[in-house]
């Protein structure tokens, strides 16, 4: 059905294929379930790119560039969606938007589940679904308006949470996976007096990913160092893979068949990490989600742990022809979310935004960060860096009022440590402007002053003010990221 809308006092021509008319919704209005396509009329705009996941790139891009993309094919299937990949179209998922000269934005975005996509070109805003879908959201003004208003119409269809990690220490960024019981056991008592609330073991502690039960490194045993946490005034957190197992894991040897297999009866490849390929569990199994729930009921109800760090779960909604990866996604999160009970704190990693929206309260909202800015020997916009780790986060601060941002973790060291004054402050002002501080320095690698630094910025809880896309007032001291996201000096999008 062809038609003209008006929107914020301006009219676009648009065309959709669902049954129905549109309704006016706060802030916008709403479209039927199918296929949208807008004559947008804003010329060479800056194009909204939302990535699938959470390590996806995130972020504006003017639609003369080229899109805002993973070139790696290997990498694009554990950090993007590679059943929607287009070299030479600005493409997303979820929602888009479009900035025209005068600063207003046009936005598309989906309210439901079914794998929602868009592509935008000089002519065009499209969005469909993979499958049936649900309604869409319109809406055309000042930024900052439009994106919240998407944001009240996800949390009326999806809810929200309102759980708070407070300080986060973890392993990870110290150790990797050479992390041991006995490192544990030291930093637990090193941190007793510092304002942190969860102490969180990363990877490292298992015995292969897929087997989680504890390695030899931790000899005591996971409910042993789950108390030795809590007894220090600390929130237990830990690391799984729940919806993953390696090859070579007694998971997937002696379970093959709640592997998730494609049509000629091979493991479906889901990604690949710790040097080579993982597969996806089969979470539309019975089997399947009776392993995870078990799992689950270990980890928290046995073992102790009350903060889990729910890692590439982006598996559950992996491709296959005709398969509801979405729905599946959703359904693993809410037996999680069942088994684990109403006071755990569930961070996701691989996250996929609209599937997760209601059961988990934080998300990773870029690739994981590392003591260095930029990875000189890629271009890749998922690849660990401090700097892609910065852009991701900030392009989706409008996230915020649905589920904890989490930045990933912040620097005080300066051992093993690359980033400048500059960098490490921009690191430091997004975790304030996201609310979710993490750190993973080990006090006895920090010098008095670094310690002394650290407590400082834990005790505080300043006051974040929103000035424009990239410019905050943190406790009055203003704070811009505008050069931090510049793209080889040039800012695509308009400020």
């Amino acid at each position: 059905m062809a038609q003209v809308v008006e929107l914020g006092g301006r009219h676009f021509a648009l065309q959709h294929s669902g049954a129905g008319t549109p309704r006016p919704a706060p802030g916008g209005i709403l479209l039927p379930p199918g296929r949208v396509a807008i004559l947008h009329g804003l010329g060479d705009a800056s194009f909204y790119r939302h990535g699938q996941n959470s390590w996806s790139p995130c972020g504006w891009r003017r639609l003369s560039e080229p899109p805002l993309r993973i070139p790696n094919p290997t990498r694009l299937v554990t950090a993007d969606d590679p059943a929607f990949d287009d070299p030479a179209r600005h493409h997303g998922s979820a929602v888009a938007a479009l900035q025209g000269a005068d600063g207003r934005v046009l936005l598309l975005g989906a309210l439901g589940l079914d794998t929602p996509r868009l592509i935008a070109d000089h002519d065009t805003l499209t969005g469909w679904y993979a499958g049936a879908g649900a309604d869409w959201f319109v809406a055309y003004g000042p930024e900052a308006e439009v994106f919240t208003a998407y944001a009240a119409a996800l949390e009326a269809r999806f809810g929200g949470v309102k759980r708070r990690a407070g300080n986060v220490w973890c392993s990870w960024y110290a150790y990797y996976e050479n992390v041991t019981e006995a490192q544990i056991t030291k930093d637990v008592a090193d941190l007793q007096g510092l304002p942190f609330d969860v102490v969180q073991i990363d990877d490292g502690w298992e015995e292969r990913v897929g087997d989680w039960t504890p390695n030899a490194k931790f000899p005591s045993g996971m409910p042993a160092l789950a108390a030795r946490i809590a007894d220090a005034g600390f929130r237990p957190g830990l690391w799984l893979a729940p919806f993953i197992a390696l090859p070579a894991s007694r998971f997937a040897i002696d379970h093959p068949e709640l592997l998730l297999r494609d049509a000629s009866g091979r493991p479906v490849v889901a990604g690949s990490n710790w040097g080579g390929p993982y597969y996806a569990l089969d979470l539309a199994q019975d089997g399947a989600r009776d392993h995870v729930a078990a799992l689950i009921h270990t980890v928290v109800h046995e073992w102790g742990f009350t903060y889990l760090k729910l890692d590439f779960i982006n598996a559950a909604a992996a491709f296959l022809p005709d398969r509801p990866r979405e729905q599946i996604y959703r359904a693993a999160l809410e037996l999680i979310r069942t088994v684990a009970g109403d006071d755990v704190y569930l961070l996701g990693s691989g996250a996929i935004l609209l599937p997760s929206l209601g059961l988990l309260d934080g998300l990773r909202s870029g690739p994981d960060v590392a003591p260095m800015w930029d990875n000189y020997a890629t271009v890749d916009p998922s690849d660990a860096t401090a700097r892609n780790a910065v852009v991701n986060s900030v392009h989706r601060l409008w996230q915020s009022p649905l589920v904890e941002v989490d930045p990933d973790v912040v620097y005080f060291r300066s051992k093993l440590n690359l980033l400048t004054p500059q960098q490490l402050q921009w690191l430091r002002d997004l975790a304030d402007v996201c609310g979710f501080r993490a750190v993973s320095d080990p006090p006895s690698w920090l010098t008095p002053a670094e310690l002394e630094e650290l407590r400082v910025y834990l005790e505080r809880t300043p006051r974040v003010t929103q000035l424009s896309r990239y410019r905050f007032t943190v406790e009055g001291r203003e704070v811009d990221f505008t050069s931090a996201v510049a793209i080889d000096g040039q800012l695509y999008p308009i400020s």
